[in-house]
């Protein structure tokens, strides 16, 4: 069957450097706690894991934003840890604590076991969300998919869970980086492997989440998070049934690196709330489009400082192709979205205004 083309394609043309009529806005975990649709859905499915793994109710968390805010894109609801979960390392959340997993990756012995799991088994569960979503949308707006980065997946694959000191992991990497590159390129395969079956599923876009880079040095980030993200790029479907499917990659903490991060061949750059995205786009020139870079926690502000705000980093990338307006991280759980949507209107009436 096939599917109705885009009605919305504000954020494919934006991310391919195109012109248009106003600034695209989607924002990073859009389909989350600060919606008490969310949290009803949430507890409708049992557990967090549940929740991504049933399509329907995937789905219906996916869109749940669509229906209050003006969003130029859907996003997946899905967990940066799926690809390991399908490894077999034992993924479980604890109550206020994040992710967790089971068996941790300690030894070479451990991680030469683990192999590149087929998204058509274990993943099923997540292409088979991206083409329910992609259904439903009916061409509203464009469908992005997903994945966190080797490196992110492989901090929580060694550490197993969140970690402050990063002492297993980065401890393989200068005592034994061998092992440790074997793990990421592992990790590598995956991530082209699963996105490009999200990509034949439906998704329109992909965004590789590096949310841990920023904790390497520069040397260290280019030898164990970019050149990661670089294969990936090189591997990933860039077309899919005629339409050019954009990449974006972010890494948190990585404004130091934006020229490198440029130079992987992807098709926007995102950028965290501590540069300026004038700054970044001077330094990136027309190579990529930006995408950024509001603090989330402007969102805690009153409706005249959010618009500020929002009028000030669209102000700053001027009347130029290729910014995609969204915050520098996820939005925060305490979030009033009456706040979100003061955010998403004035953009387009920032953007609106700035190309005429």
């Amino acid at each position: 069957m096939s599917l109705p083309a885009l009605k919305n394609d504000r954020l494919i043309r934006a991310l391919l450097r195109q012109p248009t009529d106003t600034t695209p806005v989607w924002i990073m975990r859009q389909a989350g706690r600060y919606l008490p649709e969310y949290r009803e859905t949430r507890k409708q499915a049992g557990s967090f894991l549940d929740l991504c793994m049933n399509k329907e109710l995937a789905c219906e968390v996916t869109l749940q934003p669509l229906r209050r805010f003006n969003l130029d894109a859907a996003i997946l609801f899905s967990d940066i840890l799926t690809i390991p979960d399908a490894m077999g390392l034992g993924l479980y959340f604890a109550e206020g604590e994040g992710p967790k997993f089971e068996r941790p990756l300690r030894s070479a012995a451990e991680i030469k076991k683990i192999g590149v799991p087929d998204p058509s088994e274990k993943l099923r569960y997540v292409t088979d969300a991206v083409n329910l979503v992609r259904r439903e949308l009916d061409g509203q707006v464009p469908l992005i998919g997903f994945s966190g980065s080797p490196w992110t997946l492989s901090t929580y694959m060694v550490e197993g869970g969140g970690s402050k000191e990063y002492q297993y992991i980065k401890g393989m990497m200068y005592a034994d980086p061998g092992v440790l590159h074997h793990l990421l390129d592992t990790l590598a395969q995956s991530v082209i492997a699963y996105l490009n079956a999200q990509i034949e599923a439906g998704a329109q876009a992909v965004m590789i989440f590096d949310t841990w880079g920023g904790v390497l040095s520069p040397q260290m980030y280019g030898e164990f998070s970019l050149a990661y993200m670089h294969q990936i790029v090189d591997g990933l479907k860039r077309e899919h049934e005629g339409q050019i499917i954009p990449v974006t990659l972010f890494t948190k903490g990585g404004g130091a690196w934006l020229e490198a991060i440029a130079e992987t061949g992807c098709n926007a750059v995102g950028l965290d709330w501590t540069i300026g995205i004038d700054e970044a786009r001077q330094r990136v020139g027309e190579q990529v489009a930006l995408q950024g870079n509001l603090d989330p926690c402007v969102l805690y502000a009153d409706a005249d400082t959010i618009r500020a705000q929002v009028s000030n980093i669209i102000t700053r990338f001027g009347n130029h192709p290729g910014h995609v307006f969204n915050l520098g991280h996820g939005i925060h759980q305490h979030v009033d979205p009456d706040n979100l949507a003061v955010l998403v209107d004035a953009v387009h009436e920032f953007g609106h205004d700035i190309r005429n």
